[in-house]
């Protein structure tokens, strides 16, 4: 039976040989090394996904905050514009801009009267 300080001794020398070995490059060439290689290229195939996902994830993110900005532009615009043009359909905006142009317009007296045709028999062919 193995006494515990020949047990000791045993882990020190295999802890050397396995420093040595691993600087050496002799680990590779062991069996155990050697059958665990398709999973560790398993794991930098994940790894490199990991990176390709959270890389176009950034990318991604920084389109929409890019597009974000315009939007809340253009959103402006469009209500500034709309105000103005709301502004300038008023019927009294409308006539300033006409005396102001001199042409001969007048605001109608009465309102606008919707015209009804009736339906001749004959047909254009």
């Amino acid at each position: 039976m193995l006494k515990k300080s020949d047990m000791t001794e045993k882990t020190k020398n295999t802890r050397k040989a396995g420093v040595k070995s691993f600087i050496g490059g002799t680990i590779l060439t062991d069996e155990r090394v050697t059958r665990q290689i398709p999973f560790l290229i398993f794991l930098a195939f994940l790894a490199i996904l990991l990176i390709t996902n959270r890389n176009w994830s950034e990318r991604t993110i920084r389109k929409v905050e890019t597009l974000q900005g315009t939007l809340d532009e253009l959103r402006s615009e469009s209500i500034t514009l709309s105000a103005k043009l709301m502004n300038s359909s008023r019927p009294s905006e409308i006539a300033k801009k006409v005396e102001k142009a001199k042409i001969d317009l007048q605001e109608p007296s009465r309102p606008p009267q919707k015209l009804i045709v009736k339906k001749s028999k004959l047909s254009w062919k």
